[in-house]
């Protein structure tokens, strides 16, 4: 049986913003209980894509920029750059030491860098970028944690009541089940069984069902079988939450994402390609460009190859722009 080639980036993104501070708890207990929950936190998506859209990008699941409020009693908000990185990348460390002082540098803020690591190789673990020159030290550590690790713990996942131990299941299932179809049918049916069993209430089935059908892909005979069995199932508990009108909306919400992650790549393909013909690109440039679809920026990426000067592609760009807004 082929490999079913799993999408994790956007439902991961999803959860964290839709959970944040069960994420904060379920990963980094010691930022958790130093974080004022009641002052809120605010993400900050766009000013992050602004710092570090230069710099040499891996693959990874999110990345998120979050502002929060301490807890010490002290008048003072700091951020949290968390990261959730999919696969090896061999300068991940150091990538991680330049976001984390180019963050700094911008907001003159204390930056944690909190990563957890969905890959799947054992040996991975990196948590420190440090180099001396002539007695010139740095030392840049951060916390890790590696979803393999869970796997161990399968029965405390299975007993906790944290959203983010329903995703940890799922992503792990979602990688063991890659060649094996039917194995992953059965298991995705066990873990949205689960949710119901847990006695989550309807609006938290439906998230955390949206991120396990997210992850855990089927090829079209057995999602159909799949669904059935839930349908089936939801009739016998008389709670028809996810296989009534909510199956449309989470394909949507599927579908929805894939087309955020292609713009997303789309964008950075762009960017990389502009600043390496015409050097660093002005903000109001690299704000209009996430604007744009997918298909518009297809046709500037020809442009981009073909124009001389930044000021020739400026020109296309914001003729397009004001096509799209008018």
């Amino acid at each position: 049986m082929s490999e079913i080639h799993d999408d994790f980036d956007s439902p991961w993104k999803t959860a964290i913003e839709e959970y944040f501070e069960e994420f904060m708890l379920f990963f980094f207990s010691i930022a958790y209980i130093d974080i004022d929950w009641h002052r809120g936190y605010q993400f900050l998506d766009k000013e992050l894509q602004q710092v570090v859209q230069d710099a040499a990008l891996g693959r990874r699941h999110a990345d998120k920029l979050v502002q929060v409020w301490r807890n010490n009693g002290d008048e003072e908000w700091v951020l949290a750059h968390v990261e959730v990185q999919g696969q090896h990348e061999t300068n991940f460390a150091r990538r991680m030491y330049i976001y984390n002082y180019r963050l700094f540098d911008r907001y003159d803020k204390y930056v944690a860098s909190l990563v957890v690591l969905g890959d799947e190789s054992n040996k991975w673990r990196p948590n420190q970028f440090n180099y001396n020159l002539w007695d010139c030290k740095v030392d840049f550590q951060f916390p890790i944690v590696k979803l393999l690790d869970y796997g161990k713990r399968w029965a405390a996942l299975e007993a906790d009541d944290n959203p983010f131990a329903t995703v940890v299941m799922a992503h792990l299932k979602a990688q063991e089940t890659q060649h094996n179809p039917e194995e992953r049918k059965v298991v995705k049916f066990y873990l949205a069984r689960r949710l119901y069993e847990r006695g989550y209430d309807r609006e938290h089935i439906i998230k955390l069902f949206r991120f396990i059908d997210w992850v855990m892909k089927l090829p079209k005979t057995l999602e159909e079988a799949f669904w059935q069995d839930l349908h089936e199932y939801e009739e016998a508990r008389q709670m028809p939450y996810v296989t009534s009108v909510e199956r449309i909306g989470i394909e949507k919400g599927r579908e929805e994402g894939r087309e955020e992650g292609r713009q997303e790549e789309a964008q950075k393909n762009l960017l990389k390609l502009l600043q390496h013909r015409f050097g660093p690109l002005h903000a109001e440039v690299q704000a209009r460009l996430q604007q744009l679809t997918v298909e518009q920026i297809d046709r500037l990426f020809d442009i981009a190859l073909t124009v001389n000067s930044m000021a020739e592609f400026t020109n296309q760009l914001f003729a397009i722009g004001h096509d799209a807004t008018t």
